[in-house]
């Protein structure tokens, strides 16, 4: 029998002394709910309930399974209105799983999140590894490039630029390049991704540039010290240079011959429904992150 439908007419009758008044207050019959606490009994094989004709009350074992269930009927509302609370106002633990490099841009809108979603407590993985967003019960993540699995939605945020940027005294010491050909008197600091060991490929018309490689490294924020410290040209993301080529600590270079757009998307599981919670993260971040920035960064 369905044990859960029979624990409201149980449980009613028992606070309101009467099969009788607890048809009244489920809208059922007397007969009804009787029959319910009936089988209840007969699946349970004990009395629940002293029955004579002029007074009913609850047995030792009626008594006993009346306070468990009281419990669990009031568990069951409390949860109930805790849902319907969280449609006005999203609250609870919120997975986000991004790249390294995404705090730059991350961390900057989180403030203003925060004060507008209290209730919501943000659990950021920042990691360059691909998540299995089901099978590890992420919510949201942040991840660039191709979306290979069908099981995921995605929301596009705003495009970035790769650049090639060098120090000034890298540059002073070897020179500017002028074209891409030049680029076989430099050395470079490539980016190894670090999930399928490639390198990164630079933003030039040519896939394979003429450039001797005279370091790798799998960390984005790496390579941009290394770059900033004399060792060669390097391709990093705009935001990633911005304020090193605002301040002239790097320098872009063969600006007219790098052509290398990416873009950053918002992705969670499309077979879940889309929680308060999710809902209003992709949101604001939709409209938040890296909005209203020019794609061409100052250079110095």
């Amino acid at each position: 029998m369905d044990r859960l439908a029979a624990l409201m007419p149980f449980v009613c009758s028992a606070e309101l002394g009467s099969f009788a008044a607890a048809g009244r207050n489920l809208g059922l019959s007397p007969s009804a709910v009787g029959k319910a606490v009936a089988r209840l009994e007969q699946d349970l094989h004990v009395r629940l309930f002293q029955r004579s004709t002029r007074r009913m009350q609850l047995t030792d074992e009626g008594r006993l399974y009346f306070e468990r269930c009281k419990r669990i009927l009031d568990d069951l509302d409390d949860v109930h209105a805790t849902l319907l609370r969280t449609q006005d106002e999203p609250r609870g633990r919120l997975r986000v799983s991004a790249p390294l490099i995404s705090y730059h841009f991350l961390l900057p809108v989180l403030p203003d999140f925060a004060a507008r979603y209290p209730g919501i407590e943000l659990d950021l993985d920042f990691n360059d590894r691909i998540v299995d967003l089901i099978g590890e019960r992420i919510d949201v993540a942040i991840r660039s490039g191709e979306l290979p699995d069908s099981r995921l939605t995605a929301r596009p945020l705003s495009r970035f630029r790769m650049l090639l940027c060098a120090s000034p005294d890298y540059l002073a010491r070897h020179g500017v390049p002028q074209a891409p050909e030049d680029l076989q008197a430099h050395a470079a600091i490539r980016f190894r991704y670090p999930n399928s060991g490639n390198l990164q490929r630079w933003p030039l018309p040519d896939a394979d540039p003429p450039v001797r490689t005279a370091l790798t490294c799998n960390n984005m924020e790496a390579l941009r010290g290394a770059v900033a410290r004399g060792l060669g040209i390097g391709c990093m993301p705009d935001f990633l240079a911005h304020d090193a080529l605002a301040t002239g600590a790097l320098v872009e270079v063969l600006p007219r011959h790098t052509d290398g757009a990416g873009r950053f998307q918002l992705v969670w599981p499309s077979n879940r429904n889309l929680s308060p919670k999710v809902r209003v993260f992709v949101d604001f971040m939709g409209a938040e992150l890296m909005k209203t920035r020019d794609p061409r960064p100052v250079r110095a």
